[in-house]
């Protein structure tokens, strides 16, 4: 397309955009694609930093060069191998640079890429390997590469198989497998032989061309492959811009999986357009040490993270001294009269402001610095239900949170609130360029030009997933207020209709229940029962906690949930919950599975969700004895 004849652009944050978000063609600083945006990225950057990580406990820095060299020797070596445009390549791998260095080399030269949890099993990952016809699969040490191992004669698609890490692997001798440093030596043989062929390979893209695909997460049943284009991808970007505003100087921490398309936009697409530095997890357990040595200016989390943070604060709590419980409580006190006014969009008393200036000195200031929070200007939240409750909290202590909803269907964006914009117990407002309606049938539908292409060789899920006029069904029951801001209230199939023929949607309830800083999740019971029951996951540190300072006895996990005490002190946290709700909607009974879950079990995905089906049929004996 001539420049000329491009539409008017605005400004975010020194950035160009459509004038009119949503508007085709989607322009990121006059780029069409998400390899041209890349390009133009790491032509202007250059040697400033785009990525840290740790190498040997040392967080060391990689430019926008290293990420552009490595990229393209990527991309050309895996052409020279046979990758043809349109193909898929599999990566296998937690998050780290060369996650991002794949990413973009596998879409400079027209393939897709397609993360797999590293949660995922030797049989879960000959399904996604076959399902998407992936022609190299790249796994990031020995752990990850025995999956393969373990398939490899039922994947006979696959070319290759990278390895990123060699720890014994030295004496690996496998025809279709190599380490990386052979890739990258092919790509420099590649460029050497034909030292334009990348750029090239970039201005062959258009706007349409599928980008990656993104597995969902198979809440119910298998796993779909998402297909999102160039353009999805730059119109979430364009959304992030105007509601989730990055600065050049903002310093951020990727750590959930970059195979979920939240952290797939936060640490990869967005830093293209706001030219930030993305620093990466040591891993999924050390995220809370990470957090404070980069102490980032905005930090996007699943709820399960957030309650996470608030635990640990409760826990430093009950250990501190009298005094400095007191002095705690006195600042809290002080800091949730102060959100009030805020998220109630009122100005502050004076005398409220004053209060909280002098508790935010004495205490919450070096609160937020030891959680590494005291640089954050925003903390979002997403992937599913956060409660009211603990959003109040966190403005409380002087961390802003906001909660927004996104599916893998619609690049990871559709509503949000903002620090602005918000209003506490919603899912905010739509992004613009995003249109929402709720239908006849209260179902929360979307259409937008982030509204992916449909399902990867799966037309009749496709067909199914939108309705005849376009609109994208999302499957959640929600409302529109008079103020735009839209509120789901449940999942069109987690309806509870009861023996009595009421209508039940649990996710309030179960939010609810998880604000107790002793329940870790939860999942209500009741659909064509009489009453409405529970299955109780504990919060395993605090609970622990909570035995050792009274001195109950426990050996294990299972003994401590079987522990008396322990279940009288969780049925007096769901007494309290009960407090809040009509009767019928009141919890008669529970019980505690006493097994830790983690994303390797059926019952969680891997951003931590409850798969209800998984775990009303693996414990079903408790569920039935509830009702006996």
């Amino acid at each position: 397309m001539n420049i000329s004849t491009l539409p008017p652009q605005t400004k975010i944050n020194g950035v160009q955009f459509n004038a009119t978000p949503g508007q085709r063609p989607v322009l990121v600083d006059e780029c069409q694609t998400i390899s041209q945006l890349f390009q133009k990225r790491c032509a202007d950057l250059g040697p400033r930093t785009a990525h840290r990580e740790k190498d040997f406990g040392i967080w060391k820095a990689y430019s926008w060069v290293d990420y552009w060299q490595h990229a393209k020797w990527i991309g050309l070596a895996l052409r020279k191998l046979g990758l043809q445009r349109g193909e898929v390549v599999s990566i296998l791998s937690e998050d780290r640079k060369e996650w991002a260095w794949f990413d973009m080399g596998i879409q400079c030269v027209g393939g897709i890429a397609s993360g797999v949890y590293t949660t995922d099993s030797a049989n879960q990952l000959k399904y996604l390997v076959n399902d998407s016809d992936s022609r190299f699969l790249v796994v990031e040490n020995e752990e990850q590469l025995d999956k393969y191992l373990e398939i490899e004669t039922e994947v006979p698609g696959l070319l290759n198989v990278i390895i990123l890490e060699d720890e014994g692997l030295h004496d690996l001798d496998h025809d279709r497998c190599m380490m990386i440093d052979a890739l990258y030596d092919i790509g420099r043989q590649a460029e050497a032989e034909d030292p334009d062929r990348f750029e090239a390979e970039i201005a062959l893209a258009s706007p349409q061309d599928t980008a990656l695909l993104v597995y969902t997460s198979g809440t119910t049943g298998a796993p779909k492959g998402a297909m999102l284009s160039h353009e999805n991808v730059l119109a979430a970007i364009e959304c992030g811009a105007n509601s989730l505003p990055t600065h050049e100087t903002d310093e951020q921490l990727c750590f959930l999986p970059l195979c979920h398309i939240l952290e797939r936009d936060v640490s990869v697409y967005f830093p293209l357009a706001a030219k930030c530095v993305v620093n990466f997890a040591e891993s999924p357990e050390t995220v809370f040490s990470n957090l404070q040595e980069v102490s980032p200016s905005t930090f996007t989390a699943v709820p399960r993270v957030w309650e996470k943070v608030y635990s640990q604060v409760q826990i430093m709590t009950q250990d501190a001294t009298p005094a400095g419980r007191a002095a705690f409580g006195m600042a809290l006190k002080a800091g949730l009269a102060r959100a009030e006014y805020i998220l109630s969009g009122q100005p502050v008393p004076a005398g409220v402001a004053a209060k909280f200036w002098l508790w935010d000195r004495l205490v919450l200031r070096n609160l937020r610095r030891m959680l590494g929070m005291d640089k954050m200007r925003r903390g979002g939240s997403g992937a599913a239900p956060i409660s009211t409750d603990l959003l109040k909290w966190y403005w409380a202590i002087g961390v802003p949170l906001v909660e927004g909803f996104g599916m893998t269907e619609t690049s990871g964006l559709a509503t949000l609130n903002t620090i602005d914009d918000n209003k506490v117990g919603t899912i905010g407002k739509p992004v613009p360029g995003n249109d929402v309606r709720i239908s006849d049938e209260g179902e929360i539908q979307i259409k937008g030009l982030n509204v992916f292409q449909g399902y990867w060789r799966n037309n009749a899920k496709t067909a199914e997933t939108f309705t005849a006029d376009g609109w994208l069904k999302t499957g959640d029951i929600g409302q529109i207020d008079k103020e735009g801001y839209v509120s789901i209230t449940g999942r069109l199939k987690d309806i509870i209709i009861t023996a009595g023929g009421k209508n039940i949607t649990p996710a309030e309830i179960e939010s609810r229940l998880k604000f107790s800083h002793y329940i870790s999740d939860a999942v209500v019971i009741g659909d064509k029962r009489k009453f409405l029951t529970a299955l109780i996951m504990i919060d395993q540190e605090n609970v622990e906690k909570f035995a050792q300072d009274r001195k109950i006895p426990f050996s294990n996990f299972a003994s401590l949930c079987a522990a008396a005490d322990v279940k009288d002190q969780i049925a007096s946290e769901v007494a309290e919950v009960n407090k809040e709700f009509a009767r019928v909607e009141q919890i008669k009974d529970f019980r505690l599975i006493d097994v830790l879950l983690t994303a390797d079990d059926d019952e969680l995905t891997a951003t931590m969700k409850l798969k209800r089906s998984f775990v009303e049929k693996k414990h079903g004996h408790l569920i039935e004895d509830m009702y006996k």
